[in-house]
């Protein structure tokens, strides 16, 4: 299991990722991996997640770079001391990649600003040494 960790303005964003054999296909280059995302709070206002910006590389070094309103289809309040846990997946072309990107962020008092998320390794089981 890959993980990481990073904390931007008292939020905290942590994502282990997981590779999914049964969902794999290594003879026709289809690796899937499956990521769980904690963001919790620790600042003194409320956020509210609004977008996100992810960037996923390749074994390649082929980058693929994902945008988007929300994550799973919400755009999570998050009050101070809370949490906001979601999961997703991520196919990949190759048997070891990266991923890494930021939140976009709005306090109460309408101000944005980016949160970092940490890049974290996608890879096979046993492929890295």
């Amino acid at each position: 299991m890959s993980s990481s960790d990073a904390i931007t303005r008292g939020i905290r964003i942590q994502v282990k990722c997981n590779y999914v054999p049964e969902e794999s296909t290594p003879e026709t280059g289809h690796y899937l991996f499956t990521y769980q995302v904690t963001v919790i709070n620790h600042s003194e206002q409320a956020v509210q997640l609004i977008s996100r910006h992810w960037v996923i590389t390749n074994a390649d070094g082929k980058k693929e770079e994902i945008r988007g309103l929300g994550v799973v289809g919400q755009q999570p309040l998050i009050r101070p001391g809370e949490s906001y846990r979601y999961s997703s997946f991520c196919p990949l072309n190759t048997p070891v990649g990266s991923m890494h990107g930021t939140y976009q962020m709005v306090l109460n008092n309408g101000e944005e600003f980016d949160a970092v998320i940490a890049p974290f390794t996608l890879a096979v089981p046993g492929i890295l040494n």
